[in-house]
């Protein structure tokens, strides 16, 4: 009978990969329908019941769907409750805050340097314009939120949907006017997510060009390397 160490790795199980691989563009649609119903809780007016609940519903079973591929992902990948969130966090963020699901466009760039220092345009180009959806739906979805949070709140600056889009776009910039500013504590704690996120996305857009254009002019230098 054999007997594991501590500290040995489990493989995981051959099934993760296809798993992962075929719900990507089903969450991805999940992602969607979550945002449509949280705009449609916030935005429709209050008087307009139905449609507002109609919101709530399709937020909760798309949550519910995040939910249910955390959990399959875990139990597929044989590891320890622990590790599984430590090597997972941004997975973890995501399913506690849905929000910020366009954040997970960090790990297609991640994957992409990982796999060689080849410049391959459409791979990092792709990365570009992942990145730039994820900045307009994590804006929008900051958006809805700041104005969900501040547009009741006393001495808010934030009183219509224009000015929280016109402090989101300030904010992931990293221009930041300063004409309109969240006063509530959640407010302000979603203003620090915006920060962060438009750091992240900016990041993974700058880092991505530089790495191809630095595997360019190494190959380049390569090419005319003497002797080849």
């Amino acid at each position: 009978m054999r007997h594991r160490t501590p500290n040995a790795t489990v493989p995981p199980d051959p099934r993760l990969e296809r798993w992962e691989a075929g719900a990507e563009l089903p969450l991805l649609a999940a992602s969607l329908v979550f945002l449509a119903g949280y705009a449609l809780h916030v935005l429709v007016p209050e008087g307009n019941r139905f449609v507002r609940e109609t919101g709530l519903v399709a937020v909760g079973v798309t949550w519910l769907m995040f939910l249910v591929d955390y959990a399959v992902r875990y139990r597929l990948s044989r590891q320890r409750p622990a590790r599984f969130v430590r090597t997972h966090w941004l997975d973890t963020v995501v399913l506690v805050l849905p929000l910020l699901r366009p954040l997970r466009v960090v790990k297609v760039y991640t994957a992409i340097r990982r796999r060689g220092s080849r410049a391959r345009l459409g791979l990092h180009a792709r990365v570009i314009t992942y990145a730039g959806l994820a900045a307009l739906l994590l804006g929008f979805a900051g958006a809805l939120n700041v104005y969900q949070a501040e547009r009741h709140a006393p001495d808010a600056t934030i009183t219509t949907f224009g000015d929280s889009v016109w402090w989101v776009a300030a904010t992931l910039t990293t221009v930041g006017y300063g004409d309109v500013v969240p006063v509530t504590a959640r407010g302000r704690t979603v203003a620090v997510g915006m920060m962060i996120g438009g750091l992240a996305l900016l990041g993974a857009v700058t880092g991505s060009f530089s790495s191809w254009l630095l595997s360019v002019f190494a190959q380049e230098g390569d090419d005319e390397a003497p002797g080849k």
